[in-house]
């Protein structure tokens, strides 16, 4: 397994040409990081503030779905070598309370995904292009032609978990109930069916799966209501007392806000090896 990048520290005796000629490397070898065109920086590295969640609240439970082949594309998901969460650190403190409060009344955070690297969406994006790649569609998307998934604005270029403040989670009941795994090729039952039918979650029932392409997955849909209603207003009053923003078309997506980073697209995987030395990006 490849390790994760780090930042190094020069030290104080560099002479000023080493250091000249250190940056030009170093500008050649970032050019692939940028995209074509003016825009967002595209970094191949974790800024120095970013934290595993585990090592902040490793109470919270987590699924990391983009790891494993439980996800609309059907199979492990490009940049995600360990299934771990990792956030800015002002994101994953503000969890940590959400979660503190949680946990008083016999819940607990349950999160999906966390930071995303670039690459992963490039490969979503590379995925619905391919219209005949249709191998999940019967969960994940049954209602909703894959030519439309741009349209719609279910996939997009760019994504918010990118830049580290975003996160994508759900409630859990205590004691946490076991579930079984994903067994690929197994028979797929739609994300907005009845709760006995959709596939297993130990989650409260929120009217619909993770990450389900369709309109019944709005955080307000008129047509949800009763405990899944009151389920997702939860889950929204609490991430929101904790400064997060939900994305009123995914129940289950919230952004901390002010992100640390709102223009960075961060590319390095997700893996966990703690920096070097000070990363100050600005």
């Amino acid at each position: 397994m490849a390790s994760c990048p780090s930042v190094t520290v020069l030290p104080r005796h560099v002479r000023p040409r080493h250091v000249l000629l250190l940056l030009l490397t170093a500008l050649f070898a970032l050019v692939p990081c940028f995209t074509a065109q003016a825009g967002p920086l595209r970094d191949p590295r974790p800024a120095a503030d970013f934290v595993a969640l585990s090592e902040v609240d490793p109470t919270v439970l987590q699924e990391v779905r983009y790891f494993t082949p439980h996800n609309f594309t059907g199979r492990p998901v490009e940049g995600y070598r360990r299934p771990a969460c990792l956030l800015t650190r002002p994101a994953a403190e503000a969890l940590h309370r959400v979660q503190r409060a949680l946990l008083r009344k016999g819940l607990s955070l349950k999160v999906y995904d966390c930071y995303r690297p670039q690459r992963g969406v490039d490969g979503f994006v590379r995925w619905a292009k391919d219209l005949d790649d249709q191998r999940m569609k019967g969960e994940f998307y049954p209602r909703v032609e894959k030519s439309r998934l741009f349209e719609d604005g279910y996939i997009a270029a760019r994504s918010g978990h990118s830049r580290g403040s975003t996160v994508d989670l759900t409630l859990v009941r205590l004691p946490v109930l076991p579930t079984r795994p994903y067994v690929p090729g197994e028979p797929l039952a739609p994300c907005y069916g009845p709760r006995e039918r959709r596939f297993p979650d130990n989650s409260v029932d929120m009217g619909t799966g993770f990450d389900c392409f369709d309109t019944l997955a709005h955080t307000l849909d008129p047509r949800v209501g009763g405990v899944q209603r009151a389920n997702r207003l939860l889950l929204k009053s609490a991430m929101e007392r904790a400064g997060f923003v939900n994305l009123p078309e995914e129940w289950w997506h919230f952004t901390y806000q002010p992100e640390p980073y709102p223009d960075t697209y961060f590319d390095f995987p997700v893996c966990w090896s703690p920096p070097t030395g000070p990363a100050d990006r600005g």
